[in-house]
């Protein structure tokens, strides 16, 4: 498929996990992971963490935020949006996957230490994981971009 539909996808995923896999036309599993964000966002209090961070309140945040459920996000999140990118991409490479599962591993790291200062900083359970993903998204990117050297450049031994 064409590059404007794999962007549609990703900002679509990124709007909602979910939305991605049901303009691919799989139906069943786009309301699985709408089913699945919905439940983490109400048990884990999101939108409500959500709102007390955008005003600033990083501590009432934090004392908002389930964190046993809230742990869930960052992965369902960011498998959403690499599931529909993989369905509409002839051309993945062996390694597409990395920067995705990086960023919601390192977003979850985040998200455990965002109730502690960082730089002085109390980061909190959005901004911190936020910031983490992109981090982690570099990091899968490197990763990516090293394993496919790789395989161009076998070592001899």
């Amino acid at each position: 498929m064409g590059r404007h539909k794999r962007v549609e996808v990703i900002l679509w995923s990124i709007a909602l996990p979910g939305f991605g896999q049901i303009l691919n036309g799989h139906v069943v599993k786009g309301l699985l992971l709408i089913v699945l964000e919905f439940m983490v966002n109400l048990k884990s209090n999101l939108n409500l963490v959500i709102i007390a961070s955008f005003k600033g309140e990083i501590q009432n945040a934090i004392n908002l935020t389930d964190y046993h459920w809230l742990m869930f996000y960052p992965c369902i999140y960011m498998f959403g949006i690499w599931d529909a990118y993989r369905e509409v991409s002839s051309e993945l490479n062996p390694y597409s996957y990395l920067p995705f599962v990086t960023s919601a591993f390192v977003a979850t790291v985040g998200l455990i230490y965002s109730s502690w200062r960082i730089c002085g900083i109390l980061w909190g359970p959005v901004w911190l994981p936020m910031l983490f993903c992109f981090i982690g998204l570099g990091i899968g990117f490197i990763l990516k971009k090293w394993f496919l050297s790789l395989m161009k450049d076998p070592v001899e031994n």
